[in-house]
C-alpha cells in the first residue's frame, strides 16, 4: 500500500531522502556540486513525500520562483524503487497542488544527465527552455517549463 504525505522540508523522511539525493548528485554534478547545493539547502513549504508500507522511497517538492510560476524542487526515487511509477504519482501530485496554491506554470531543472529525468518530465508535457535565474550560463543544466491547466 503507497501514500503521499504533503509536509515540508522539515519532514524527517524528507531530509533522509534529499541526503540520498545529494550523495547521488555528487556524481552527477561532479565540481559543480557545491555550486548546486547552495540552492538546495532552503526551507519548502510544499513538499511531497511518497511511502510504501510505511518506509519513504520518494520525494518531491515546489516553491515559489515568481508570482505565478512554481519551481519543482529535490525530485528523487530511491534507485532501487526506480521504474516503479513512483515518479510519475509525486510529480502528479506536485502538479495538482501547485494548481491549488495558484500556480499557472511549473518551471525545473536537471542535469542533461539525467536523461530518465527528462524523459519523464517531457512525458509529463513538460518543453525545454531557455536556462533562467542561476542557471544561465551553466552549460550542465537542463531547464524545462510547463503550463498548468485548471480542469
Amino acid at each position: 500500500m503507497f501514500t503521499i504525505k504533503r509536509t515540508t522540508s522539515e519532514n524527517t523522511d524528507f531530509r533522509y531522502l534529499t541526503r540520498l539525493f545529494d550523495e547521488y548528485l555528487i556524481e552527477i554534478d561532479g565540481d559543480e556540486k557545491d555550486f548546486f547545493a547552495q540552492f538546495n539547502q532552503i526551507y519548502i513549504k510544499n513538499v511531497i513525500v511518497f511511502y510504501e508500507n510505511n518506509t519513504a522511497l520518494g520525494c518531491g517538492a515546489f516553491k515559489e520562483y515568481e508570482p505565478n510560476v512554481a519551481e519543482l524542487k529535490r525530485m528523487f526515487i530511491v534507485p532501487e524503487s526506480r521504474g516503479k511509477g513512483i515518479a510519475s504519482k509525486i510529480l502528479t501530485e506536485l502538479e495538482s497542488w501547485a494548481k491549488e496554491e495558484g500556480f499557472t506554470s511549473c518551471i525545473l531543472e536537471t542535469s542533461f544527465k539525467l536523461e530518465n529525468a527528462i524523459s519523464l518530465y517531457k512525458k509529463f508535457g513538460f518543453q525545454i527552455t531557455e536556462r533562467y535565474g542561476q542557471y544561465i550560463g551553466v552549460e550542465s543544466s537542463v531547464c524545462m517549463k510547463k503550463t498548468l491547466y485548471k480542469y
